[in-house]
């Protein structure tokens, strides 16, 4: 795909989130056909917006599981995704817990139960990968809501290509309180519940697609390394322990990981 679909790609997704009013498919000659046009219509939407880029969501490179069902919900299915997955969540959603999150902006309300990780330093590009522990020792970990809602008005026909432009249906980002001593806790046996309007939905323990969140770190990391890298401040957000449940204006969702800690969020009515 040439710079001008690519343009004319992101200038209808950076209409449908102005004005908060979704869209159909975007026309046939400016649909990515590949994972790396996905990302660029995102960079474009990004450089229309003139919004900073304040972290990332997405999956380590991957080959489809015969076994499993292919679903188009979300962003987690077994894709072949050779490549990797990212998807920009801008700063200018991005709040602290608790947060009154405006349902115009997200209509679907949808949220995912997600532990995520901010940068305290700078991880600049280079040629070299970044090893596990040189990423681990400039993060901090957070409990986080990811909250969720298409640009698209029928998200379910929607190809995943065509939600990789569409940021993999980010909206927004609420995060909790900063633990520092995260790697003393086994992410991905922590106790999570998710109780909404005061009725728990969820509680178990464990939940990650993937069983180590911190892989998804390694995996966006070593996604960006080689042209921006990783920016002090920024979030990697690290999929949902509690699948994608949608609510509606005016619920109130909580969020905690024993031993890391509550987050919630509040959709407008």
């Amino acid at each position: 795909m040439d710079k001008a679909r690519i343009e004319e790609a992101a200038a209808l997704l950076v209409t449908a989130r102005r004005t908060k009013v979704r869209r159909d498919v975007l026309p046939e000659a400016c649909r990515p056909t590949t994972i790396s046009e996905g990302h660029a219509i995102q960079d474009a939407v990004a450089r229309a917006l003139g919004d900073e880029v304040g972290g990332y969501k997405g999956a380590p490179p991957s080959r489809p599981d015969p076994s499993q069902k292919r679903d188009e919900s979300d962003g987690t299915a077994p894709w072949s995704n050779p490549e990797g997955v990212r998807a920009i969540i801008f700063r200018s959603t991005i709040h602290a817990s608790p947060c009154v999150f405006p349902s115009s902006a997200a209509p679907q309300c949808g949220i995912e139960s997600e532990i995520a990780f901010r940068f305290r330093e700078d991880l600049p590009p280079r040629a070299t990968p970044y090893s596990r522990e040189e990423i681990a020792a400039v993060v901090d970990a957070y409990p986080a809501i990811e909250i969720v809602s298409s640009r698209y008005a029928a998200p379910k026909e929607r190809t995943f290509l065509d939600k990789v432009a569409d940021c993999v249906s980010n909206s927004g980002f609420v995060y909790g309180p900063k633990c520092t001593d995260w790697q003393k806790l086994r992410l991905a046996e922590l106790r999570v519940k998710l109780v909404v309007n005061g009725e728990t939905i969820v509680d178990k323990v464990g939940g990650h697609p993937r069983n180590d969140p911190f892989a998804i770190v390694d995996a966006i990391v070593e996604m960006m390394r080689p042209t921006v890298g990783m920016k002090a401040g920024q979030f990697i957000t690290c999929g949902s322990h509690t699948g994608l449940p949608y609510f509606k204006p005016g619920d109130v969702c909580i969020v905690s990981f024993e031993g890391l800690g509550e987050v919630q969020v509040t959709f407008s009515s």
